[in-house]
């Protein structure tokens, strides 16, 4: 690959990744072509030889954003057992995690905003929480057949739902509440 190949190749992806950082922070509709390409270190004139439309855009940041939020689930998942599903909860229902979007996971960040996105970033999404489910399941073993899948639904929702009530509320009090009362409970299923 020549060198300016590999340097478009090179902003390319730091497009993507900062724009990633951006949906998760503000949301699908908080990405603007000239904000980003200025965090990215580029001009905003050369959006358009890396995108066709800020869509093609979008879809690629919310699968980065998906992928990024993954990695350290799986990574922990890897420890197995019920300590992996605590250390999950724990981390996933963390003050930290709260405060920093940009650097969390996309699924409950994005929850809102996907329903009005196109097929592909939908698909991408549907992908992610399938994902979760299957490795939450593999963590929460029973005897019942369908016992796996609803106790992965049930902590991959409760989760999700208890980090964006609690993103929604700010720091402290009733936030601080909502995170640790769910860690609680998910850890006693």
């Amino acid at each position: 690959m020549g060198s300016s190949k590999a340097d478009k190749a090179t902003s390319h992806d730091r497009i993507i990744n900062v724009a990633a950082a951006q949906i998760r922070r503000s949301g699908i509709n908080g990405i603007g072509v000239a904000d980003l390409m200025q965090e990215a270190g580029l001009t905003h004139g050369g959006f358009y030889r890396h995108f066709e439309s800020r869509d093609e855009l979008v879809t690629a940041a919310v699968e980065r954003a998906l992928a990024q939020g993954s990695a350290r689930t799986v990574a922990t998942c890897g420890q197995g057992g019920r300590r992996a599903l605590e250390a999950i909860i724990d981390d996933y229902l963390s003050p930290a995690h709260r405060a920093l979007p940009e650097g969390g996971c996309a699924v409950a960040g994005l929850a809102e905003d996907i329903s009005r996105t196109n097929d592909r970033t939908r698909s991408a999404y549907a992908r992610q929480v399938e994902l979760y489910l299957e490795l939450l399941a593999g963590l929460t073993p029973t005897t019942d057949a369908y016992g796996d899948r609803r106790r992965s639904c049930l902590l991959l929702s409760a989760m999700v739902g208890a980090l964006a009530m609690a993103r929604a509320i700010g720091e402290g009090g009733l936030s601080d509440e909502i995170l640790s009362e769910t860690a609680t409970a998910l850890k006693e299923l």
